[in-house]
């Protein structure tokens, strides 16, 4: 699996045309573009307490978010803080609205700690019918920036289908998990639920397998190219984005901009994944993170590397539209760096 490969439909323009996006979950719920929901909060509180005007047009509010020095920008630091809008990229909830049981899995609950001695919780689940040991492998599955493990099943439980263990956790804040989000230690918790699945006994730790989507790849990235994971063999991101700057100014303009550090930004660290293969995955049609955020960490990554650029699909959807037609070919792609 070495070498530069793409997988890429045609070109087609990304239109950023309706500010409430939908949900990255399977179930719906908040997701990292309910960011733009809030920076746009902060935009009608303004309106509030301005002075009255006769009309304010749409080209008068993408003035208003881009410009650092208006009376909303400064409303919105004295809300938030210099680096508060690194808070707006977490929504976290503590229900479990669904287990691995709902989709037929075997599982059990899992407990580590973080670095800093934060709880975390997730769930093992086998392989389907065979012993964890003799899985394909096992892959560590970090999610996106919303809900809990339970709405996030659907991106990672066909894996154990596909003869793959699975773990699958939550961050500080999340879930059962202890703590609160932030940027630094949730990074951490990535590198914690990897340092936990090679402790495991009763699965082949030289066969791991990193798998984020959209937040969770972004924070894998971090992870693995500040502490590189004996018996990692694949990586594989889907629907991340590479720069929290540039999301910040994609969803809130200036303003947004203006609130969120790129500290610790996943195209910093992306050329150190290699030479660990690297799957990225993102749909043509991402109305959330722009399909031009997975191409700059391919185009950033080292070798060897592979980019499926899938055909209308979406955020949520990338891996799943076609009956799981990528499905298939990550899987396909997985087994050959397995065997590699």
């Amino acid at each position: 699996m070495a070498g530069n490969q793409i997988e890429r439909p045609k070109p087609a323009a990304f239109a950023w045309s309706n500010p409430y996006f939908p949900s990255t979950n399977p179930d719906p719920g908040v997701d990292l573009a309910t960011m733009h929901a809030r920076i746009l909060g902060l935009w009608l509180t303004s309106l509030a307490i301005a002075p009255a005007q006769e009309s304010v047009t749409a080209d008068d509010l993408r003035a208003l978010l881009n410009d650092p020095n208006s009376d909303l920008a400064k409303l919105a630091e004295g809300m938030a803080g210099k680096k508060g809008g690194n808070q707006l990229f977490y929504f976290p909830t503590r229900d479990e609205p669904a287990t691995p049981a709902a989709w037929g899995l075997k599982f059990e609950s899992i407990h580590f700690k973080s670095a800093d001695n934060t709880a975390l919780h997730g769930w093992f689940i086998p392989a389907k019918g065979k012993a964890a040991k003799s899985a394909k492998g096992t892959v560590v599955f970090s999610h996106g920036n919303a809900g809990s493990i339970g709405h996030h099943l659907g991106f990672c439980a066909w894996l154990a289908d596909a003869g793959y263990n699975i773990v699958i956790y939550d961050y500080r804040g999340f879930g059962k998990s202890g703590g609160t989000p932030d940027r630094r230690g949730m990074i951490d918790d990535v590198k914690a639920a990897f340092a936990y699945a090679r402790k495991r006994p009763d699965i082949d730790t030289s066969r791991l397998v990193s798998y984020g989507h959209s937040l969770g790849g972004a924070k894998s990235v971090t992870a693995l190219g500040e502490s590189p994971v004996r018996g990692l063999r694949a990586i594989v991101i889907d629907g991340a984005f590479a720069s929290y700057l540039a999301m910040a100014r994609i969803v809130g303009g200036q303003l947004g901009a203006s609130l969120v550090t790129d500290e610790l930004a996943p195209k910093d660290f992306v050329e150190k994944l290699s030479p660990v293969p690297l799957l990225v995955v993102h749909g043509s049609n991402d109305e959330v993170v722009p399909v031009s955020q997975g191409r700059q960490l391919f185009e950033a990554a080292g070798q060897p590397k592979t980019l499926f650029e899938v055909k209308s699909g979406r955020h949520g959807t990338a891996l799943s539209n076609d009956d799981g037609a990528y499905r298939r070919k990550m899987i396909a792609w997985l087994d050959a760096v397995m065997k590699g």
